[in-house]
């Protein structure tokens, strides 16, 4: 039987990528914690926690730190971009326990500059 399901392809802004280098200078198991989301995205399962009024399709999701012994709450968030059905833009990431919640207007910002980016 074959597989008529597109991939789902998930792309990295260089702010996302910026914030990782950083925070995998403090958090060693960054990378792994992530990797649920990113598996959860590349097989289009969503999870919608969406930001209005951001001026794209963006939602936010909670990723557990393993570094901190905290719930959840204390953990990542990950701000991602839906560009198409198949097309998705890690936008960034931060930790909860060092930054609060990030801007519309610094989200937008960042796509924006990603997209003018690949013209």
């Amino acid at each position: 039987m074959q597989n008529n399901h597109k991939a789902v392809q998930i792309e990295f802004t260089p702010e996302f990528k910026r914030n990782i280098r950083h925070l995998s200078k403090k958090y060693r198991h960054i990378k792994s914690d992530i990797q649920e989301v990113i598996k959860e995205l590349e097989t289009g399962h969503t999870r919608r926690d969406q930001i209005k009024n951001a001026g794209f399709t963006v939602y936010k999701v909670r990723a557990k730190n393993r570094d901190i012994k905290k719930e959840k709450r204390s953990g990542y968030r990950i701000i991602y971009y839906v560009q198409t059905t198949f097309k998705y833009i890690l936008v960034t990431i931060y930790s909860k326990t060092e930054q609060g919640d990030i801007t519309n207007n610094k989200i937008s910002h960042i796509i924006a500059k990603f997209i003018e980016s690949l013209k």
